[in-house]
């Protein structure tokens, strides 16, 4: 274990991980600031940061119960052989885990495609009533543990080490607690980034989905499911933010610039 540690794979895993779920928890934290503002301004950082560590409790609960169910429930329960559709022949071996990803990558996709055409027609998360203290940071952990089942999934498929899931989600709370004003402004301003990770939402729900299949055994028409390995998921993901963030960076940059005025020559 100590030895997975030092090593630079290990790092890059946890950045990449890390980065995602701050991707995803992106319109979860404007909500939450948005809930906090109705509470007196002495009261907002407490709720806000107790309401979080509450909900990074949970969620590495949640974590680790989904990490257990897949190394546990490994065995293989119903062999299949069969024919769909007259051409379609299918082979494989049921396991839960098998299921569990397969399961988990179709409701990813799902839940990027539906978010995508929600934010297409501008359609914006209803924000909970609350005024009180407990009532504020009962809606946070709430919400994060109603909006962590897809971060879950993503980091499920994206590593296969506990330590990378339970501490992206430690320092991306920690991030979040830090520096949750400027964060949350930052991304009102750059609903690009929210954007990106629905894109995310969709590739991890297709690696999950592959995965899955690869686990079960399962072979179409003669050509077994192909496995992604994680190197290739974090490369992928690293391009994706390391493009939006210089198409950002290069938009802004010709806002600054100033607008040269040509003479007409007499």
């Amino acid at each position: 274990m100590f030895h997975y540690l030092i090593t630079p794979g290990f790092w890059l895993s946890l950045f990449s991980v890390t980065l995602v779920q701050i991707a995803l928890g992106a319109d979860n934290l404007i909500v939450i600031t948005i809930i906090a503002t109705k509470l007196p301004r002495h009261q907002r950082v407490r709720a806000i940061n107790l309401g979080l560590i509450l909900a990074m409790v949970f969620r590495i609960i949640l974590l680790a119960l989904v990490s257990w169910i897949l190394d546990a429930a490994t065995a293989v329960f119903l062999r299949f052989d069969t024919t769909v559709f007259g051409w379609l022949r299918l082979q494989g071996g049921l396991s839960w885990k098998a299921i569990v990803l397969t399961a988990g990558g179709l409701f990813l996709i799902w839940k990027g495609v539906k978010e995508l055409r929600l934010k297409s027609k501008g359609v914006e998360q209803e924000v909970p009533p609350a005024s009180r203290l407990a009532q504020v940071v009962a809606l946070i952990v709430g919400l994060n543990l109603l909006f962590s089942i897809d971060s879950i999934l993503s980091v499920v498929g994206m590593t296969d080490h506990f330590i990378v899931m339970a501490g992206s989600v430690v320092i991306s709370v920690a991030l979040m607690i830090a520096f949750v004003t400027p964060l949350s402004r930052f991304l009102a301003a750059n609903p690009d980034f929210e954007i990106l990770g629905l894109f995310v939402l969709l590739f991890i729900g297709f690696v999950l989905f592959l995965e899955g299949g690869h686990v079960a055994g399962v072979v179409v028409n003669g050509s077994p499911v192909p496995y992604i390995p994680e190197w290739i998921v974090i490369f992928t993901l690293m391009l994706m933010f390391s493009v939006d963030l210089y198409q950002n960076w290069l938009e802004r940059r010709r806002e600054k610039a100033p607008i040269e005025l040509r003479r007409r020559k007499k």
